[in-house]
Protein backbone atom coordinates (compact mmCIF):
# COMPACT_ATOMS: atom_id res chain seq x y z
CA UNK A 1 0.00 0.00 0.00
CA UNK A 2 1.19 3.48 -1.22
CA UNK A 3 2.35 5.74 1.55
CA UNK A 4 -0.04 8.27 2.43
CA UNK A 5 2.04 11.64 2.23
CA UNK A 6 0.76 14.04 5.31
CA UNK A 7 1.58 17.63 6.03
CA UNK A 8 0.71 18.64 9.80
CA UNK A 9 -0.64 22.04 10.53
CA UNK A 10 -0.73 23.60 14.35
CA UNK A 11 2.38 22.22 16.40
CA UNK A 12 1.30 22.90 19.97
CA UNK A 13 1.63 19.72 22.52
CA UNK A 14 -0.94 17.38 20.39
CA UNK A 15 0.37 18.85 16.94
CA UNK A 16 4.17 17.29 18.05
CA UNK A 17 2.64 14.01 19.05
CA UNK A 18 0.75 13.76 15.27
CA UNK A 19 3.97 14.79 13.47
CA UNK A 20 6.21 12.08 15.58
CA UNK A 21 3.05 9.54 15.14
CA UNK A 22 3.08 10.50 11.42
CA UNK A 23 6.98 10.36 11.03
CA UNK A 24 7.07 6.59 12.55
CA UNK A 25 3.99 5.14 10.97
CA UNK A 26 4.60 2.44 8.62
CA UNK A 27 2.20 4.20 6.26
CA UNK A 28 2.35 7.39 6.20
CA UNK A 29 5.30 9.78 5.63
CA UNK A 30 5.66 13.31 7.08
CA UNK A 31 6.10 16.16 4.26
CA UNK A 32 6.22 19.47 6.21
CA UNK A 33 4.76 20.85 9.17
CA UNK A 34 3.44 24.45 9.70
CA UNK A 35 2.35 26.87 12.24
CA UNK A 36 2.13 30.58 13.26
CA UNK A 37 4.24 30.44 16.46
CA UNK A 38 7.86 30.07 15.68
CA UNK A 39 8.58 28.75 18.25
CA UNK A 40 6.53 25.47 18.16
CA UNK A 41 7.29 24.95 14.39
CA UNK A 42 10.95 25.47 15.11
CA UNK A 43 10.93 22.53 17.78
CA UNK A 44 9.57 20.22 15.56
CA UNK A 45 11.39 21.00 12.50
CA UNK A 46 14.20 19.99 14.39
CA UNK A 47 13.23 17.45 16.45
CA UNK A 48 11.74 15.81 13.75
CA UNK A 49 14.08 16.81 11.06
CA UNK A 50 11.53 17.97 8.99
CA UNK A 51 10.48 21.19 6.95
CA UNK A 52 8.53 23.85 8.56
CA UNK A 53 7.00 26.13 5.62
CA UNK A 54 6.34 29.91 6.46
CA UNK A 55 3.02 30.46 4.33
CA UNK A 56 0.59 27.40 4.87
CA UNK A 57 -0.88 28.44 1.13
CA UNK A 58 2.36 26.01 0.51
CA UNK A 59 0.67 22.94 2.06
CA UNK A 60 -2.25 23.21 0.01
CA UNK A 61 -0.97 23.89 -3.10
CA UNK A 62 1.67 21.80 -2.93
CA UNK A 63 0.83 19.02 -5.32
CA UNK A 64 3.09 16.02 -3.53
CA UNK A 65 1.05 15.96 -0.13
CA UNK A 66 -1.80 13.88 -0.61
CA UNK A 67 -3.31 14.82 2.85
CA UNK A 68 -3.46 17.54 5.99
CA UNK A 69 -3.87 16.77 9.27
CA UNK A 70 -5.21 20.39 11.74
CA UNK A 71 -4.26 20.28 15.44
CA UNK A 72 -4.42 24.08 15.20
CA UNK A 73 -6.38 26.33 17.89
CA UNK A 74 -10.18 25.53 17.26
CA UNK A 75 -11.26 28.87 15.83
CA UNK A 76 -9.21 28.08 12.55
CA UNK A 77 -10.29 24.48 11.97
CA UNK A 78 -12.99 25.39 9.55
CA UNK A 79 -11.28 27.48 7.45
CA UNK A 80 -8.11 24.71 7.07
CA UNK A 81 -10.99 22.14 6.72
CA UNK A 82 -12.49 24.33 4.25
CA UNK A 83 -9.44 25.02 2.15
CA UNK A 84 -7.76 21.13 2.35
CA UNK A 85 -10.86 20.03 0.65
CA UNK A 86 -11.01 22.84 -1.96
CA UNK A 87 -7.40 21.15 -2.87
CA UNK A 88 -9.12 18.12 -2.74
CA UNK A 89 -6.33 16.98 0.05
CA UNK A 90 -8.60 14.64 2.63
CA UNK A 91 -8.58 15.80 6.12
CA UNK A 92 -7.87 14.21 9.65
CA UNK A 93 -8.91 17.01 11.97
CA UNK A 94 -8.63 17.22 15.78
CA UNK A 95 -11.86 17.87 17.66
CA UNK A 96 -13.80 19.81 18.16
CA UNK A 97 -15.07 21.16 14.71
CA UNK A 98 -15.86 24.35 16.36
CA UNK A 99 -16.97 25.90 19.58
CA UNK A 100 -20.14 27.64 17.48
CA UNK A 101 -22.71 24.86 16.06
CA UNK A 102 -24.07 27.59 14.00
CA UNK A 103 -21.10 28.08 11.97
CA UNK A 104 -20.65 24.01 11.92
CA UNK A 105 -24.26 23.91 10.45
CA UNK A 106 -23.17 26.60 7.74
CA UNK A 107 -20.36 24.82 6.62
CA UNK A 108 -21.79 21.38 6.83
CA UNK A 109 -24.37 22.59 4.29
CA UNK A 110 -21.28 24.23 1.87
CA UNK A 111 -19.96 20.36 2.50
CA UNK A 112 -22.78 18.71 0.46
CA UNK A 113 -22.02 16.46 -1.92
CA UNK A 114 -18.19 16.86 -1.10
CA UNK A 115 -16.23 13.54 -1.64
CA UNK A 116 -13.22 14.91 -0.11
CA UNK A 117 -12.87 12.45 3.16
CA UNK A 118 -12.55 14.19 6.49
CA UNK A 119 -12.23 12.20 9.60
CA UNK A 120 -12.32 13.85 13.28
CA UNK A 121 -10.06 13.05 15.80
CA UNK A 122 -12.08 11.16 17.71
CA UNK A 123 -9.29 8.46 18.84
CA UNK A 124 -11.20 6.72 21.93
CA UNK A 125 -13.01 5.00 18.86
CA UNK A 126 -9.71 3.01 18.31
CA UNK A 127 -8.50 2.50 21.47
CA UNK A 128 -7.95 -1.71 21.35
CA UNK A 129 -9.78 -1.93 24.91
CA UNK A 130 -12.76 -0.08 23.70
CA UNK A 131 -13.14 -1.58 20.42
CA UNK A 132 -12.91 -4.90 22.05
CA UNK A 133 -15.85 -4.23 24.46
CA UNK A 134 -17.70 -3.14 21.70
CA UNK A 135 -16.85 -6.22 19.39
CA UNK A 136 -18.63 -8.21 22.37
CA UNK A 137 -21.67 -6.60 22.62
CA UNK A 138 -21.97 -7.35 18.81
CA UNK A 139 -21.08 -10.83 18.79
CA UNK A 140 -23.51 -11.16 21.77
CA UNK A 141 -22.02 -11.97 24.35
CA UNK A 142 -23.60 -9.60 27.09
CA UNK A 143 -27.06 -9.80 25.47
CA UNK A 144 -29.07 -6.98 24.69
CA UNK A 145 -27.45 -4.17 26.65
CA UNK A 146 -29.12 -1.88 29.30
CA UNK A 147 -26.64 0.42 29.91
CA UNK A 148 -23.47 2.20 28.85
CA UNK A 149 -21.00 4.10 31.74
CA UNK A 150 -18.13 6.12 30.76
CA UNK A 151 -15.74 7.36 33.04
CA UNK A 152 -13.38 10.01 31.62
CA UNK A 153 -10.92 11.60 34.81
CA UNK A 154 -7.92 13.93 33.83
CA UNK A 155 -4.77 13.72 36.15
CA UNK A 156 -5.21 17.52 36.91
CA UNK A 157 -6.20 20.59 35.82
CA UNK A 158 -5.36 22.23 32.76
CA UNK A 159 -3.88 25.94 32.45
CA UNK A 160 -5.72 28.71 33.64
CA UNK A 161 -4.69 30.44 30.28
CA UNK A 162 -5.95 26.82 28.81
CA UNK A 163 -9.26 26.97 30.39
CA UNK A 164 -10.20 30.27 29.37
CA UNK A 165 -10.23 29.50 25.62
CA UNK A 166 -11.23 25.99 25.76
CA UNK A 167 -14.80 26.43 25.54
CA UNK A 168 -16.06 24.75 28.60
CA UNK A 169 -15.63 21.54 29.94
CA UNK A 170 -18.99 20.04 27.98
CA UNK A 171 -17.19 20.98 24.54
CA UNK A 172 -13.52 20.63 25.29
CA UNK A 173 -13.81 17.49 27.43
CA UNK A 174 -16.75 15.37 27.63
CA UNK A 175 -17.07 16.21 23.83
CA UNK A 176 -14.94 12.91 23.64
CA UNK A 177 -17.62 11.06 25.84
CA UNK A 178 -20.25 12.44 23.83
CA UNK A 179 -18.62 10.69 20.70
CA UNK A 180 -18.18 7.28 22.72
CA UNK A 181 -21.50 7.08 23.90
CA UNK A 182 -23.09 7.11 20.57
CA UNK A 183 -20.13 4.55 19.02
CA UNK A 184 -20.86 2.41 21.97
CA UNK A 185 -24.48 2.52 21.84
CA UNK A 186 -24.96 1.84 18.86
CA UNK A 187 -27.50 4.28 18.33
CA UNK A 188 -28.46 7.67 19.11
CA UNK A 189 -29.61 9.12 22.63
CA UNK A 190 -32.37 11.32 22.36
CA UNK A 191 -32.23 12.96 25.65
CA UNK A 192 -29.72 14.16 27.85
CA UNK A 193 -29.32 15.76 31.69
CA UNK A 194 -26.42 17.11 33.12
CA UNK A 195 -25.45 18.18 36.68
CA UNK A 196 -21.91 19.91 37.13
CA UNK A 197 -19.80 21.94 39.56
CA UNK A 198 -16.40 23.40 40.39
CA UNK A 199 -15.16 20.78 43.14
CA UNK A 200 -11.52 21.25 42.84
CA UNK A 201 -10.93 24.98 42.05
CA UNK A 202 -14.46 27.05 42.48
CA UNK A 203 -12.83 30.04 40.67
CA UNK A 204 -13.70 27.80 37.73
CA UNK A 205 -17.29 28.63 38.06
CA UNK A 206 -17.36 32.24 39.68
CA UNK A 207 -15.14 33.44 36.84
CA UNK A 208 -15.41 31.50 33.70
CA UNK A 209 -18.97 30.01 34.42
CA UNK A 210 -17.37 26.91 33.97
CA UNK A 211 -17.62 23.11 35.76
CA UNK A 212 -14.55 20.93 36.53
CA UNK A 213 -16.71 18.41 37.48
CA UNK A 214 -19.59 16.77 36.10
CA UNK A 215 -22.27 13.66 35.72
CA UNK A 216 -24.34 13.24 32.62
CA UNK A 217 -27.62 10.52 32.22
CA UNK A 218 -29.08 9.92 28.59
CA UNK A 219 -31.23 7.27 27.02
CA UNK A 220 -32.05 6.12 23.45
CA UNK A 221 -35.09 5.89 22.26
CA UNK A 222 -34.96 2.16 22.45
CA UNK A 223 -34.56 2.99 25.89
CA UNK A 224 -30.75 2.21 26.69
CA UNK A 225 -29.03 4.32 28.93
CA UNK A 226 -25.80 6.05 29.46
CA UNK A 227 -23.92 7.43 32.41
CA UNK A 228 -20.90 9.62 31.81
CA UNK A 229 -18.79 11.38 34.56
CA UNK A 230 -15.92 13.21 34.30
CA UNK A 231 -13.35 14.99 36.70
CA UNK A 232 -10.43 17.74 35.84
CA UNK A 233 -8.11 16.26 38.13
CA UNK A 234 -7.94 12.79 39.39
CA UNK A 235 -4.99 12.62 42.57
CA UNK A 236 -4.65 8.62 41.29
CA UNK A 237 -3.88 9.66 37.87
CA UNK A 238 -5.65 9.42 33.98
CA UNK A 239 -9.10 7.40 34.67
CA UNK A 240 -10.44 6.00 31.50
CA UNK A 241 -12.90 2.84 31.94
CA UNK A 242 -16.05 2.15 29.59
CA UNK A 243 -18.31 -0.61 30.89
CA UNK A 244 -20.91 -2.17 29.00
CA UNK A 245 -24.12 -3.88 30.88
CA UNK A 246 -26.46 -6.06 29.10
CA UNK A 247 -28.98 -9.15 29.96
CA UNK A 248 -26.37 -11.50 29.91
CA UNK A 249 -23.38 -10.05 31.53
CA UNK A 250 -21.10 -7.25 31.38
CA UNK A 251 -17.64 -6.06 29.62
CA UNK A 252 -15.35 -3.66 30.73
CA UNK A 253 -12.56 -1.67 29.13
CA UNK A 254 -10.04 -0.91 31.58
CA UNK A 255 -7.18 1.60 32.94
CA UNK A 256 -4.08 0.72 31.53
CA UNK A 257 -0.64 0.92 33.44
CA UNK A 258 3.11 0.48 32.43
CA UNK A 259 3.11 -3.17 33.61
CA UNK A 260 0.54 -5.34 35.62
CA UNK A 261 2.95 -6.06 38.35
CA UNK A 262 1.52 -5.88 41.72
CA UNK A 263 3.49 -6.37 45.26
CA UNK A 264 2.17 -7.61 48.48
CA UNK A 265 3.70 -7.68 51.90
CA UNK A 266 2.40 -6.79 55.82
CA UNK A 267 1.68 -3.43 54.85
CA UNK A 268 -0.20 -3.83 51.88
CA UNK A 269 -1.80 -5.98 48.78
CA UNK A 270 -2.57 -5.44 45.49
CA UNK A 271 -0.25 -2.10 45.31
CA UNK A 272 0.64 -1.27 41.30
CA UNK A 273 2.23 0.89 39.39
CA UNK A 274 -0.16 3.78 38.53
CA UNK A 275 -2.48 4.49 35.45
CA UNK A 276 -0.42 5.68 32.53
CA UNK A 277 -0.15 9.33 33.01
CA UNK A 278 -2.12 11.37 30.37
CA UNK A 279 -4.02 10.66 26.94
CA UNK A 280 -0.47 10.81 24.61
CA UNK A 281 0.10 7.65 26.64
CA UNK A 282 -3.17 6.32 27.49
CA UNK A 283 -4.23 6.42 23.72
CA UNK A 284 -0.82 5.86 22.12
CA UNK A 285 -2.22 2.58 20.40
CA UNK A 286 -5.51 4.66 19.66
CA UNK A 287 -3.72 6.86 17.96
CA UNK A 288 -1.78 4.56 15.51
CA UNK A 289 -4.86 3.14 14.92
CA UNK A 290 -6.43 6.17 13.86
CA UNK A 291 -3.72 6.90 11.70
CA UNK A 292 -4.21 3.42 10.05
CA UNK A 293 -7.63 4.03 9.28
CA UNK A 294 -6.43 8.00 7.86
CA UNK A 295 -4.41 5.87 5.28
CA UNK A 296 -6.86 2.93 4.22
CA UNK A 297 -9.57 5.69 3.37
CA UNK A 298 -7.18 7.67 1.31
CA UNK A 299 -5.53 4.20 -0.41
CA UNK A 300 -8.49 2.14 -0.31
CA UNK A 301 -11.40 4.51 -0.75
CA UNK A 302 -12.99 3.25 2.77
CA UNK A 303 -14.71 5.84 5.36
CA UNK A 304 -13.41 6.80 7.98
CA UNK A 305 -14.72 5.46 11.51
CA UNK A 306 -15.26 9.42 12.91
CA UNK A 307 -16.73 11.51 9.76
CA UNK A 308 -17.58 15.10 9.92
CA UNK A 309 -21.04 14.39 11.01
CA UNK A 310 -19.32 12.92 14.40
CA UNK A 311 -18.34 16.08 15.21
CA UNK A 312 -21.36 17.85 14.65
CA UNK A 313 -23.64 15.43 16.63
CA UNK A 314 -20.70 15.73 19.71
CA UNK A 315 -21.24 19.34 19.57
CA UNK A 316 -25.43 19.34 19.57
CA UNK A 317 -24.94 16.87 22.33
CA UNK A 318 -23.12 18.80 24.36
CA UNK A 319 -24.57 22.22 23.69
CA UNK A 320 -27.78 20.24 25.24
CA UNK A 321 -26.52 18.88 28.15
CA UNK A 322 -24.70 23.07 28.83
CA UNK A 323 -28.30 23.95 28.78
CA UNK A 324 -29.99 21.56 30.67
CA UNK A 325 -28.02 22.92 33.51
CA UNK A 326 -30.14 25.75 33.77
CA UNK A 327 -33.29 24.17 32.96
CA UNK A 328 -32.47 21.20 35.07
CA UNK A 329 -34.47 19.28 33.01
CA UNK A 330 -33.57 16.32 30.33
CA UNK A 331 -33.45 18.20 26.88
CA UNK A 332 -34.26 16.74 23.95
CA UNK A 333 -31.32 15.60 21.20
CA UNK A 334 -32.67 16.24 17.78
CA UNK A 335 -29.57 15.93 14.89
Amino acid sequence: MKKVSIAVIGCGRIGQMHAKNIQLHEQTNLVCIYDPNEEFAKKVSNDLNVFAVENVDDIFNNNDIDAVLISSPTNTHIDFIERSVASKKPVLCEKPIDLDIKKVDEFSKRLEGNKVPIQLGFNRRFDPGHQAAKKSYIDGEIGELHQCLITSRDPGLPSWDYLKVSGGQFRDMTIHDFDLARFMLGEEPVKVFAISNALIDPKIKSELNDSDTLMIIMETASGKQCHINNSRSATYGYDQRVELFGSKGMVISENRKPHELKKYNSEFVDKSEPYLNFFIERYKDAYKKQLNDFSKFINKNIRPLAEFEEGRRALIMANAAKKSLGSKKFEKLTF
